[in-house]
């Protein structure tokens, strides 16, 4: 098992250039959580803990945001390119990944 370091790197930089962007940090995100906004047309937020960010599958997610938006965010926020039941579906996964370790 080996520590997928430069992709962890590459998805906190991706992370900080997207809040940096921001134009106001939501005051109602608990802490060790980030809000992102996600869907096709229409854009829902969620909130998801950061351990994501240490999921292979999610810096992918981060990675085709970066390649599609850049980091000029619509929403102000880290916005992720994909169908809202298919990101519910992914963190239902992530979530059970998560809770294993």
């Amino acid at each position: 098992m080996g520590i997928r370091l430069p992709g962890m790197i590459q998805a906190k930089q991706i992370l900080r250039r997207s809040l940096l962007r921001a134009n106001h940090l939501a005051t109602d995100v608990p802490k060790g959580h980030l809000a992102v906004y996600v869907g096709e047309a229409q854009k829902k937020r969620f909130v998801v803990p950061v351990s994501y960010l240490n999921q292979p599958i999610f810096q992918d997610l981060l990675s085709q945001s970066e390649e599609e938006f850049g980091f000029d965010h619509p929403m102000g926020g880290l916005t992720i390119p994909c169908k809202e039941d298919t990101f519910i579906d992914l963190t239902s996964r992530l979530n059970g990944l998560c809770m294993r370790k």
